[in-house]
């Protein structure tokens, strides 16, 4: 009689196939053999030490000269000869050298005749209050700003400046002050109005 395998499949109840145990391996080891390797690795690394230890050891004819208290014969080098003591009292040099004309003086701040005066920026800012503080900051450092307010094509401006200066010592104090805070500055020539 057939046998209809699509219902043993959907309904019927077949028992799962047993699992295998896995194969233990036997290992043919003996105990302690681990350390059997590890000691042969060992004597294996105290052996090339030694052989190591033997080549750098000195030759025989080395040791003799040690100990007779000879030292091997080294080559002096050439003592340096100085000719230039006699060579150059000896030579004359016949230039014919014009004086250079004296260079003018750059005009500095302090002696500037112009109607030109010198002013530092220290900051431009948006905002009154950041304008207002940056001021306080150079107050604490003892100089004296004033914050100008501009009105331009790209909006409003509130710019601090130091000065006028009466000369450039002073405004370079002023200026090594501000970088000493981090506070950078920019030179700025104006006429006077």
């Amino acid at each position: 009689m057939p046998r209809d395998y699509a219902k043993n499949k959907q309904g019927g109840s077949k028992k799962a196939p047993a699992r295998k145990k896995p194969a233990t391996r036997k290992s043919n080891a003996k105990p302690g053999g681990g350390w059997r390797w590890y000691g042969a690795g060992v004597l294996t690394g105290v052996f090339l030490s030694f052989l190591l230890y033997l080549g750098t050891l000195p030759t025989p004819a080395e040791s003799e000269q040690a100990q007779t208290g000879e030292a091997p014969a080294i080559s002096q080098p050439p003592k340096p000869r100085f000719d230039f003591y006699t060579l150059l009292p000896e030579q004359t040099i016949d230039a014919d050298v014009e004086p250079a004309e004296m260079a003018k003086p750059r005009a500095s701040l302090s002696t500037n005749t112009s109607t030109a005066t010198y002013l530092l920026q220290a900051g431009s800012f948006r905002q009154r209050e950041d304008a207002d503080r940056r001021r306080a900051e150079l107050l604490l450092l003892g100089l004296e700003p004033k914050v100008e307010e501009t009105t331009g094509d790209n909006g409003r401006w509130y710019r601090v400046y130091l000065g006028p200066f009466q000369s450039q010592p002073i405004m370079a104090k002023a200026r090594s002050l501000t970088a000493g805070q981090n506070i950078d500055t920019l030179l700025l020539k104006r006429s006077k109005p």
